[in-house]
């Protein structure tokens, strides 16, 4: 599966200038992709639109060919459900449900039935070093726990696309290269990574790099 953006623009309704211009890249399965750039450049943004959760201005996202900008709001959503594993700046979990009912909420709402989520949560969590119980609450771990519990939540569907959004920007170095390395991963399984980051050395170790 290739994601590409072409002749991708975006501004805010009443923004002064476009946020980028004619965008066009092409992101590779099985490789992982660092967007980089200045503060308010877009990087954010422009995950927001790899994952149908904004439209462009101008431009197509496209899978495979496939124009995905054009489709109905259902279409989308149910792309972004089976496809699409997001990992937010803030963790975003959910605080009145546990660990693992966060870690399962996403893949519930994938078009795949009979999978043995909750089982398979727990199995990730482990690997993720997520040492609490697995009934304990957002409010009950750290902040460098809930991070990879959201990554977790982002992976556990085996998504073709994993969006990324400053994965690392406010964890220790051992949480951040615990989440690094899981992103790795998913990229080596085949799926296509795309990390938006400032952090410049962490960039430079991914396959290709983007400055927006």
């Amino acid at each position: 599966m290739t994601l590409e953006v072409r002749d991708l623009t975006f501004r805010y309704p009443r923004g002064r200038a476009d946020i980028f211009e004619r965008l066009s890249v092409t992101f590779m399965p099985g490789a992982t992709t660092a967007i980089t750039g200045a503060s308010g450049s877009g990087k954010s943004t422009l995950l927001y639109l790899l994952g149908l959760l904004m439209r462009p201005t101008a431009g197509q996202v496209l899978e495979d060919g496939l124009d995905l900008t054009a489709q109905p709001d259902g279409a989308r959503s149910a792309w972004r459900a089976d496809r699409v594993g997001f990992v937010f700046q803030d963790a975003m979990l959910d605080p009145a449900q546990t660990i693992v009912e966060n870690v399962c909420e996403g893949a519930f709402y994938a078009a795949r039935k009979g999978e043995p989520w909750p089982r398979r949560a727990k199995a990730m969590l482990e690997h993720a070093g997520v040492v609490a119980r697995f009934d304990h609450r957002p409010g009950e771990i750290s902040g460098g726990q809930a991070q990879r519990v959201a990554l977790c939540r982002a992976l556990l569907k085996r998504p073709a696309v994993v969006l990324a959004d400053e994965p690392t920007g406010n964890l220790d170095s051992e949480s951040a290269d615990v989440v690094w390395s899981m992103l790795g991963a998913a990229a080596n399984n085949g799926a296509c990574v795309i990390i938006a980051t400032h952090d410049q050395a962490r960039a430079a170790t991914c396959d290709e790099l983007v400055r927006v």
